[in-house]
């Protein structure tokens, strides 16, 4: 028997019910409005009253409107059909959905209800299973999409029966499983599963510590990410976090790319509708969008709808994962995630942290990081979820609550910087107060030194410490002049131009400088550590400045050739011969 309630109050998205009997935290219930069902969740529950954020507008609405409570959390439905879907915050199949704005109480069903999978069985009658088992799989755009029991069932299960090779579509009958007293129990090939409960089949969550290449040389080299590891981006508007993403998103080695606009512009969320469509896949050279699953909500809707968002994509994210895939979740942004989260507690009238947030939000944002990372699950496969958040902090403060908590969980920091972003430096990451953790893992040490170079650690330091001492000596220069410091200063400062151009700068919307290869960031790293090992002899300051911008063009053209082409190594001996003329030590330059 459902549970009836009565509207009593209305605050905004905020909704008082009196209850007429038992609710539970976080469930589901739908207010009539007119005739029209609103969705809406509990989320504080007080004696009789129950305070549930609704997932729509509740202009019009009246006192005294009946509510019914479902029984369950909010849920989404996962199956084959999921990848190339534009979704919202509760899994509504966007294109199903006509006119420009979305009707309230409309909501459609993610998933190909007619659509024929081709099934190949995995396992076999008289086989035991348990949540998260492998059935069986179908292709779903060239992924190998596996049918697997159900989270939800819990212990040990005998296969009675299991369907043979054929297409089948989503609601037919597929296995048979028999649990210890009995029970049988027929499943098919979707399932639901609450969003904001973690999905954790698997037997094991070690560290993560194998390189997820994303083809950006600031991120690899500087600060890499790994399989299942956690990053940000916090960036002032226009310091170029859109492009970052898009490049991240295209070039990542992942098998799936979820995008979670939470909270956006409208405009934006236009872009990536628009733009993703068209971008081309370097992996497969198909379409991107084959293998990309986009959960937008923009800033206009109402903001329970928001924080829903980030919670079903990770969901779909983990559902993923589940089969063995390398999943790469981007959310943009989780500073309006964290503001949704900001106006519910003051509707609630929560106790206020800094900048008026809630008092958890950082508990808050650690369960939610914590959801992502690489699993080895039941049958000893491995997956991962990389999760990626970007940050809009107001006016480029870094110090912000939402910045400074995020920096308590993420093991990546990528901050984008403003002066970088007018200087045209893209990416406008900078490189002094980014940070990668992994660095500090001996499992990832130990792979980038047996599958990359022995001495890469060892010339990431070094090219960061040379970094750190150009800006160091700019500043000096700035102060006293370019004459009032002695010639090595400017050496040293144009060392770490030369870095700053040929490895921390490089150009998106080209077609061989937007990706580089590990194996070619290898190649440009030790040519610019050797270039920076070079010892100089110079008369005038004046001579520094003419030499390293020659040589800065030639590492540019560089890196606009072709890898390992006859015109880049012809760059390659043009850069020898040029340093030839005023090296002091000799130099090998690979």
């Amino acid at each position: 028997m459902l549970t009836k309630g009565t509207v009593k109050g209305i605050i905004s998205n905020l909704v008082i019910v009196e209850v007429e009997g038992p609710v539970t935290q976080n469930e589901i219930a739908y207010i009539d409005h007119e005739g029209t069902r609103l969705m809406a969740e509990v989320i504080k529950i007080v004696g009789k009253n129950a305070s549930v954020q609704v997932f729509e507008s509740t202009r019009g609405l009246k006192v005294g409107s009946k509510v019914e409570f479902q029984g369950h959390m909010l849920e989404v439905v996962l199956g084959p059909g999921l990848l190339q879907r534009n979704l919202d915050g509760l899994e509504n199949d966007l294109d199903k959905m006509d006119g420009v704005f979305l009707k309230r109480g409309e909501y459609t069903f993610p998933l190909d209800e007619e659509k024929l999978w081709h099934f190949k069985p995995i396992a076999k009658e008289g086989d035991k299973v348990r949540a998260g088992s492998w059935l069986g799989e179908v292709d779903e755009n060239y992924q190998p999409h596996k049918i697997m029991v159900p989270f939800s069932m819990k212990g040990e299960y005998r296969i009675v029966r299991i369907i043979g090779e054929g297409d089948y579509n989503i609601y037919e009958k597929i296995a048979v499983v028999e649990d210890n007293e009995g029970n049988v129990t027929e499943l098919n090939m979707i399932q639901r599963w609450p969003v904001k409960v973690p999905i954790t089949e698997y037997s094991e969550k070690p560290r993560p510590y194998k390189l997820l290449e994303t083809g950006v040389r600031s991120i690899d080299t500087l600060n890499p990410i790994v399989e299942g590891g956690t990053g940000f981006i916090p960036g002032a508007f226009g310091t170029g976090k859109t492009v970052l993403q898009h490049s991240i998103s295209k070039q990542a080695e992942a098998d799936i790319v979820i995008i979670a606009a939470c909270g956006e512009r409208a405009n934006e969320v236009v872009e990536i509708f628009t733009e993703f469509p068209e971008l081309v896949d370097p992996h497969t050279g198909r379409k991107l969008m084959e293998r990309t699953i986009i959960v937008a909500n923009t800033s206009n809707m109402p903001v329970a709808a928001r924080e829903a968002s980030v919670y079903t994509a990770m969901t779909i994210g983990e559902y993923y994962r589940s089969m063995g895939l390398k999943v790469l979740l981007m959310a943009d942004s989780t500073s309006r995630w964290a503001q949704a989260l900001r106006e519910m507690s003051n509707r609630l009238e929560e106790l206020p942290g800094p900048d008026a947030f809630p008092m958890d939000l950082s508990v808050v944002i650690s369960n939610f990081y914590g959801r992502a990372g690489h699993v080895i699950l039941n049958n000893g496969k491995e997956g991962s979820i990389t999760f990626i958040g970007t940050v809009s902090p107001a006016g480029g403060n870094l110090k912000e609550p939402v910045t400074e908590n995020t920096k308590k969980v993420a093991r990546c920091f990528y901050a984008l910087e403003q002066d970088r972003a007018d200087k045209k430096r893209y990416p406008a990451i900078n490189p002094i107060d980014s940070y990668s953790k992994y660095f500090e893992y001996p499992e990832f040490q130990d792979y980038i030194s047996s599958e990359v170079s022995s001495d890469w650690v060892e010339k990431v330091s070094e090219i960061k410490t040379r970094l750190l001492r150009g800006k160091e000596i700019a500043e000096q220069i700035n102060i006293l002049g370019d004459d009032g410091v002695p010639v090595e200063y400017h050496i040293t400062f144009w060392k770490s131009e030369f870095i700053d151009y040929i490895i921390l700068q490089q150009d998106a919307f080209d077609d061989i400088d937007a990706v580089t290869s590990i194996e070619r960031q290898k190649n440009i790293l030790d040519l610019v550590t050797e270039v920076c090992r070079t010892k100089f002899e110079f008369e005038k300051f004046t001579e520094v400045a003419d030499f390293f911008k020659e040589l800065i063009n030639i590492g540019k053209q560089m890196n606009y050739s072709e890898f390992e082409s006859d015109s880049f190594y012809g760059y390659v001996n043009q850069l020898k011969e040029k340093i030839s003329n005023y090296q002091l030590s000799d130099i090998t330059v690979k």
